[in-house]
């Protein structure tokens, strides 16, 4: 499947699964809301999560978006990068996740609480840059 494809598909939808590798070779599968921006999947999650230390470790990782009914869907595989934890409500981390937070969900009520919440949760942000992609979806 094409990656424009793939993307346009994924990118009318909120929810999926991002699928990473346990330390001794498993699938390690995390139910995710994301967004599809300038071509690259991004993620919010903590630094203390499983899918954080597996990605650390190795970046290589899927996500699966499930279509309307059960015969569409679709998969897109490639290398996640991370950001450095939030660590203060000023810097590169969260600015990221403020502007991940406005394609998803639009404007928050209070910026300066999510800020601080981002920082207290030590929130990071995977970046899913798509290599290829594979499913069945609609035209």
């Amino acid at each position: 499947m094409e990656l424009p494809r793939a993307l346009a598909f994924a990118g009318r939808r909120r929810n999926g699964v991002l699928v990473t590798q346990k330390r001794d070779g498993r699938p390690q599968l995390s139910n995710v809301v994301y967004a599809v921006t300038a071509g690259v999947v991004r993620i919010s999650t903590t630094a203390d999560r499983a899918k954080y230390a597996n990605l650390r470790r190795d970046p290589r990782a899927s996500l699966y978006v499930g279509g309307e009914d059960f015969g569409a869907y679709l998969v897109i595989e490639g290398d996640a990068s991370l950001t450095v934890p939030a660590a203060d409500p000023g810097d590169p981390t969260v600015a990221e996740l403020v502007e991940l937070y406005r394609s998803i969900a639009g404007e928050h009520p209070d910026w300066d609480d999510y800020r601080r919440a981002m920082v207290a949760e030590r929130r990071v942000v995977v970046r899913l840059q798509p290599a290829g992609a594979y499913g069945m979806t609609p035209p």
